[in-house]
């Protein structure tokens, strides 16, 4: 059926989205040194993510640190946390709702219209992981920016977007698009109307015999 295979496509879309979510989020890749302008120091490499920061030697070597306390973290990195982990779980829910509402799993099968709302609800689900997810990398990812081009920052201070970003951008439009899929693949009720009434006269004798 053509229905369950975008359900299927969608799903998979999904599920790829999702999967990049956690691995954007564990990586130290958010933001890393910038090598633009003069008198700048090539023989290290700083990257900064969610979690910990990062110094790779000129040899190859990687030595990172957890932070030490959330308190002394800005509030932009604790609201990219918080936007990278709401959009985690909800599209774990997303996942698990939308497997009961598949055409291809065996669960709900008696009740078809409740299947396709179950469907849909997974779908919803999955958009909204999306946009959490495209909204932290995007504020995260223009904090970045306005950082590089403020007159006032260091040189050295400078950073660039990391790989996370584009992962994480990447996974959100999958998961969204995804999730699109799952809402469109579910077939409309079609209306069904009740079958019009034929007016038949009663055909017993009005009058009655008396013997």
């Amino acid at each position: 059926m053509a229905n369950a295979g975008l359900q299927m496509l969608g799903f998979v879309l999904a599920l790829v989205g999702w999967i990049g979510f956690i691995v954007c989020t564990a990586m130290p890749h958010w933001k890393m040194s910038s090598y633009a302008g003069e008198n700048i120091v090539t023989a290290q490499a700083m990257y900064i993510g969610l979690w910990m920061s990062c110094v790779m030697q000129s040899t190859g070597q990687m030595q990172c640190k957890t932070y030490d306390s959330l308190l002394v973290l800005d509030s932009d990195l604790q609201a990219t946390r918080a936007l990278m982990i709401c959009g985690i779980f909800l599209g774990f829910c997303g996942m698990c709702i939308a497997a009961f509402g598949m055409k291809c799993t065996k669960c709900l099968e008696d009740d078809k219209e409740k299947k396709s709302k179950v469907a849909v609800a997974g779908g919803v689900l999955f958009i909204i992981a999306g946009l959490a997810v495209l909204i932290g990398t995007a504020w995260y990812g223009s904090k970045i920016a306005r950082d590089f081009y403020n007159p006032y920052t260091p040189t050295n201070s400078k950073f660039e977007f990391g790989q996370a970003l584009f992962i994480g951008w990447a996974s959100a439009v999958l998961t969204i698009l995804g999730g699109g899929l799952l809402c469109c693949s579910c077939s409309r009720r079609e209306t069904s109307y009740p079958p019009p009434r034929s007016h038949i006269k009663n055909t017993s004798s009005e009058g009655k015999d008396y013997v």
